[in-house]
């Protein structure tokens, strides 16, 4: 089935997320030995950029010796070309236009990040959505909610992955009062699968879920499991600087600089691009690419 497909959207849609085979084409070896190194260098404290256990949510900070997460993955510091090719791909390109119902002019880059086992700890993330806080009232979630379909996000699995929980159609309404009760707390679940509706990712090998930001999800992780899932998501300038404050709290000023741009593709350069206007256009309301 081609990653074009309309059922793929539709199912994006109506559930929140799905999962798309094969986008990885001839390029899972060269990830895979790209991805190793990264996170060698990270467990070894030589790559500051990184989600420390203990830490949900940015700032992540360099006070836990253990990692769950590496950001930045496309940094020229890191030099790993495969990363920022992927991103740009046809396959992945291809893929997020479909779902996200945009043109490839309209898309602009965001976050690449990458998902990893945690070494000597156990860690969980509590229930959530990334741009609607826990604490908001329903008509605070339905009106957030309504904002939230000008980006993608998506995790893809270099090794199989089981960590991710969601809640399946979550995107579009507001919790129930379980739900709320359960997503309120700053503390992770005991079972995830205790929330209501909650359902269990299983990614095979080279296998990527697209999901809603704003879905319910939380995930799991185990030390003794070994993940490496890559992480990132994408937006569409539909959604004008509604994405700013999600996006650019991530300290990304080292993608204005000029050794940055002059590695990526014309495509990525057009993509890039896209992010500097918006953050041109947040920045009349209080965001930048350094906050």
């Amino acid at each position: 089935m081609s990653y074009t497909s309309d059922v793929f959207k539709q199912s994006y849609d109506q559930q929140g997320s799905v999962v798309v085979p094969s986008l990885l084409d001839d390029a899972l070896d060269d990830l895979r030995v790209a991805s190793e190194r990264v996170v060698d260098r990270t467990r070894a404290g030589l790559w500051p950029h990184r989600r420390t256990v203990g830490r949900q949510f940015p700032p992540y900070g360099d006070d836990h010796p253990d990692s769950w997460g590496v950001q930045h993955v496309m940094h020229p510091d890191l030099g790993e070309s495969s990363f920022g090719n992927w991103y740009t791909s046809d396959a992945l390109v291809g893929a997020i236009q479909t779902l996200l119902g945009c043109t490839e002019d309209e898309l602009q880059m965001e976050l690449f990040n990458m998902l990893i086992n945690p070494t000597a700890h156990e860690f969980a993330l509590r229930w959530h959505r990334d741009d609607v806080r826990e604490s908001a009232s329903e008509d605070e979630e339905r009106s957030s909610l309504a904002l939230w379909h000008h980006g993608i996000q998506w995790n893809t699995a270099l090794y199989e992955d089981s960590c991710l929980f969601v809640v399946p159609g979550s995107h579009r309404l507001p919790r129930t009062p379980q739900q709320r009760e359960l997503s309120s707390s700053m503390e992770p679940p005991d079972d995830p699968m205790n929330m209501p509706g909650a359902y269990q990712v299983t990614l095979r090998v080279g296998e990527t879920v697209f999901y809603n930001s704003n879905i319910l999800h939380c995930a799991v992780y185990q030390s003794s499991k070994k993940r490496v899932t890559l992480h990132a998501c994408m937006g569409s300038t539909r959604g004008g600087s509604a994405r700013a404050r999600n996006i650019l709290q991530h300290d990304l000023g080292w993608m204005t600089e000029p050794r940055f741009r002059d590695g990526l593709s014309d495509r990525g350069k057009a993509m890039l691009d896209r992010l500097i206007a918006m953050k041109q256009n947040a920045g009349e309301v209080g965001y930048s690419l350094d906050n």
